[in-house]
């Protein structure tokens, strides 16, 4: 036991070590590989009656351009793992790695982080809350700027950036407290583009939208994964959202991650889920209760109904 806890002390000095060398030779990340969560812990007002571990060694990887949703009931971690993406929370056991740049635990000082928050954009539950400026147009405009990219390039780009988040022009002078909810969080998603940065992290993005207004950020970010490559990471309560777009999904469970797989391996899992007390999406619940009655479709890939259909009839064409 000794010589573990003295081996991980020696991997801690070393990995400060490393991030202190790379700051001092001002080197340029880059930040475009497999995020690795590795051994990851956080406690929430340590050594108080409140103290909370929500994380307890946790070990995670995202990968480089798919779309990974990430699952679990309240108080299971979800929250805090993604913070530790951009450097909001430092672990204290192990270490975050972004491409070729790390965050080891223990660190005071997270080096480069302009770099890193440019890179990974970290979007909260009601991201229109993140809004302060006096127009829509200084608004998606003041990240870039703030982390010295050229004024003049940067309002340029900013109409582009409100076409990809399905807005109007002539919104670039309007006051964005004068917009709508869904206006709101689409204008907090293009300040976060403007930083083009390759990975966009969402905490439950939809929340308190109605389902028209789901469907339509569901779309924008397949499109911004698709067509610009962007990784997304997403943290979600709505297991319809995840079977319709998550590449893979990760399952936590009382600060650790307990499973990992296509959300149709996931999904397929009905134990799984009762463990975690989730309900898994409309469509698995029609197919929990064929499996029940002797036809199990769930070796299929099932996100649609036109997906199942097609399931359904390649099963029974010979009945």
């Amino acid at each position: 036991m000794t010589k573990k806890i003295n081996k991980k002390k020696h991997l801690q000095r070393q990995w400060i070590k490393e991030a202190k060398e790379a700051q001092r030779h001002h080197k340029k990340y880059d930040f475009t590989g497999n995020i690795v969560l590795e051994n990851v812990s956080y406690t929430y007002s340590p050594k108080t009656p409140f103290e909370f571990h929500a994380l307890d060694e946790a070990t995670l990887e995202f990968l480089k351009g798919k779309i990974t949703c990430v699952i679990g009931t309240t108080g299971s971690g979800k929250s805090t793992l993604i913070q530790l993406t951009n450097g909001l929370l430092i672990t204290e056991t192990g270490r975050t790695v972004i491409g070729d740049y790390q965050i080891p635990a223990g660190i005071k000082k997270i080096y480069d982080v302009k770099q890193l928050r440019k890179e990974i954009g970290l979007v909260f539950q009601f991201p229109e809350y993140q809004l302060f400026q006096e127009t829509v147009e200084k608004d998606i405009a003041f990240g870039p700027i703030h982390l010295g990219e050229n004024k003049t390039e940067v309002l340029k780009q900013v109409p582009e950036l409100l076409k990809v988040v399905d807005l109007p022009a002539n919104l670039l002078t309007r006051s964005p407290f004068e917009l709508s909810g869904g206006q709101k969080r689409r204008v907090a998603i293009a300040g976060i583009l403007a930083m083009n940065g390759n990975t966009l992290v969402l905490d439950e993005p939809t929340g308190g939208l109605d389902p028209e207004g789901e469907a339509e950020f569901m779309q924008l970010f397949l499109r911004l994964n698709r067509n610009q490559g962007k990784r997304i990471i997403m943290v979600t309560h709505n297991m319809d959202q995840v079977l319709h777009l998550a590449d893979e999904v990760v399952v936590m469970n009382k600060g650790k991650v307990i499973s990992k797989g296509t959300p149709f391996e996931i999904f397929s899992d009905n134990k799984l889920l009762e463990k975690i007390e989730i309900e898994p999406p409309k469509i698995y619940q029609l197919l929990y209760k064929l499996r029940d009655q002797g036809l199990d479709l769930t070796n299929h890939q099932i996100r649609t109904i036109d997906d199942f259909v097609e399931a359904y009839q390649s099963e029974t064409k010979d009945h």
